[in-house]
């Protein structure tokens, strides 16, 4: 079987780890701006970004704007990228340009129901003579 030639003269470039590492490195470094935070702002800040031949981004532009700090978040996090090239089979060098969308989503808040515990001690009671024939019984405390 012969390989199939690829019908791309130039091919793209992509995140290595695909959609889903993308997502997990945008997560995990994205802080959320604290004047937006203050004033419970949410949204989407689109960009436009540049990718030289090298995976390197470059020439970040907002699209669609947030404010509060949002779109200047969302350029840092950008501008952290690094992208994969292919090389094979043209050793081209080729400006890319790419849109993408970041979300921005209040932290869910945990709530804080208080903690609750029972404790129970339990104790043996001592049985009058009379009792004897119904046997030993247990008393319970429980304290909230």
């Amino acid at each position: 079987m012969s390989e199939k030639k690829s019908k791309q003269f130039v091919k793209k470039p992509f995140y290595k780890g695909g959609k889903t590492a993308f997502n997990k490195f945008v997560t995990d470094n994205l802080k959320y701006p604290k004047e937006a935070l203050d004033n419970k702002i949410e949204g989407t800040v689109m960009l436009r970004y540049s990718i030289n031949y090298k995976g390197i981004v470059e020439d970040v532009k907002v699209i669609k704007s947030l404010g509060y700090g949002c779109d200047e978040e969302a350029i840092r996090i950008i501008k952290l990228l690094k992208f994969e090239v292919p090389k094979e089979p043209r050793k081209l060098r080729v400006l890319f340009h790419k849109e993408t969308k970041l979300f921005f989503r209040l932290p869910k808040k945990k709530q804080n129901t208080g903690s609750t515990s029972v404790k129970y001690s339990i104790t043996k009671e001592k049985k009058e003579e009379s009792d004897k024939s119904s046997g030993s019984g247990y008393s319970y405390t429980i304290e909230w």
